[in-house]
Protein backbone atom coordinates (compact mmCIF):
# COMPACT_ATOMS: atom_id res chain seq x y z
CA UNK A 1 0.00 0.00 0.00
CA UNK A 2 1.63 3.33 -1.15
CA UNK A 3 1.98 6.23 1.55
CA UNK A 4 -0.83 8.49 -0.09
CA UNK A 5 -3.60 6.07 0.62
CA UNK A 6 -1.77 5.38 4.10
CA UNK A 7 -2.59 8.89 4.66
CA UNK A 8 -5.65 9.46 3.57
CA UNK A 9 -6.65 6.31 5.28
CA UNK A 10 -5.09 8.33 8.48
CA UNK A 11 -7.03 11.40 8.07
CA UNK A 12 -10.56 9.35 7.03
CA UNK A 13 -10.18 7.66 11.09
CA UNK A 14 -9.31 11.23 12.49
CA UNK A 15 -12.11 12.45 10.88
CA UNK A 16 -14.12 10.26 12.19
CA UNK A 17 -12.81 10.36 15.52
CA UNK A 18 -13.00 13.89 15.88
CA UNK A 19 -16.84 13.68 14.79
CA UNK A 20 -17.15 11.34 17.24
CA UNK A 21 -15.95 12.99 19.92
CA UNK A 22 -18.05 15.64 19.27
CA UNK A 23 -20.88 13.76 19.06
CA UNK A 24 -20.32 12.40 22.68
CA UNK A 25 -19.59 16.22 24.23
CA UNK A 26 -23.00 17.48 23.25
CA UNK A 27 -24.47 14.25 24.35
CA UNK A 28 -22.83 14.83 27.64
CA UNK A 29 -24.44 18.44 27.54
CA UNK A 30 -27.74 16.89 27.11
CA UNK A 31 -27.55 14.44 30.02
CA UNK A 32 -26.26 17.53 32.33
CA UNK A 33 -29.67 19.65 31.01
CA UNK A 34 -31.71 16.50 31.17
CA UNK A 35 -30.34 16.17 35.03
CA UNK A 36 -30.96 19.96 35.78
CA UNK A 37 -35.00 19.63 33.92
CA UNK A 38 -35.55 16.80 36.31
CA UNK A 39 -34.27 18.36 39.25
CA UNK A 40 -36.36 21.44 38.97
CA UNK A 41 -39.39 19.49 37.77
CA UNK A 42 -39.07 17.81 41.91
CA UNK A 43 -38.27 21.40 43.02
CA UNK A 44 -41.58 22.60 41.39
CA UNK A 45 -43.60 19.47 42.97
CA UNK A 46 -42.36 20.31 46.35
CA UNK A 47 -43.45 23.84 46.30
CA UNK A 48 -46.96 23.17 44.47
CA UNK A 49 -47.69 20.21 46.55
CA UNK A 50 -47.84 21.82 49.81
CA UNK A 51 -48.93 25.49 48.50
CA UNK A 52 -52.15 23.90 46.52
CA UNK A 53 -53.05 20.82 48.81
CA UNK A 54 -53.91 20.80 52.22
CA UNK A 55 -51.98 17.94 53.11
CA UNK A 56 -50.89 16.76 56.58
CA UNK A 57 -47.52 16.65 56.81
CA UNK A 58 -47.48 19.30 53.50
CA UNK A 59 -44.14 20.28 54.90
CA UNK A 60 -42.57 17.12 55.17
CA UNK A 61 -43.48 16.72 51.55
CA UNK A 62 -42.09 19.68 49.74
CA UNK A 63 -38.63 19.49 52.31
CA UNK A 64 -38.59 15.62 50.84
CA UNK A 65 -38.60 16.76 47.35
CA UNK A 66 -36.23 19.83 47.34
CA UNK A 67 -33.43 17.24 49.05
CA UNK A 68 -34.30 14.93 45.89
CA UNK A 69 -34.20 18.58 43.80
CA UNK A 70 -30.66 18.68 45.39
CA UNK A 71 -29.36 15.36 45.21
CA UNK A 72 -30.49 15.09 41.53
CA UNK A 73 -28.54 18.16 40.92
CA UNK A 74 -26.05 17.21 42.84
CA UNK A 75 -25.50 13.77 40.78
CA UNK A 76 -25.98 15.75 37.46
CA UNK A 77 -23.14 17.92 38.13
CA UNK A 78 -20.97 15.49 39.08
CA UNK A 79 -21.50 13.26 36.77
CA UNK A 80 -21.49 15.82 33.85
CA UNK A 81 -17.38 16.63 35.32
CA UNK A 82 -16.75 13.47 35.25
CA UNK A 83 -17.32 12.44 32.08
CA UNK A 84 -15.72 15.21 30.88
CA UNK A 85 -12.16 14.76 32.52
CA UNK A 86 -12.64 11.20 30.62
CA UNK A 87 -13.33 12.65 27.42
CA UNK A 88 -10.61 15.05 27.51
CA UNK A 89 -8.43 11.98 28.19
CA UNK A 90 -9.96 10.58 25.07
CA UNK A 91 -9.29 13.39 23.20
CA UNK A 92 -5.35 12.62 23.67
CA UNK A 93 -5.65 9.32 21.86
CA UNK A 94 -7.35 10.68 18.35
CA UNK A 95 -4.64 9.74 15.79
CA UNK A 96 -2.32 8.08 17.91
CA UNK A 97 -2.28 4.47 16.44
CA UNK A 98 -0.19 2.33 13.73
CA UNK A 99 -1.98 0.69 11.24
CA UNK A 100 -1.57 -2.89 11.60
CA UNK A 101 -0.51 -3.38 7.82
CA UNK A 102 1.75 -0.17 8.01
CA UNK A 103 4.54 -2.20 9.57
Amino acid sequence: MDTKTVNNINKDLILRERLALERTIMTNNTTLLAFIRTSLYFAVAGLTLNNLLTIKYGVLVEVVCWIVSVTIMTIGIRNYYVQKRKIKESEKHIGDYKLEWES
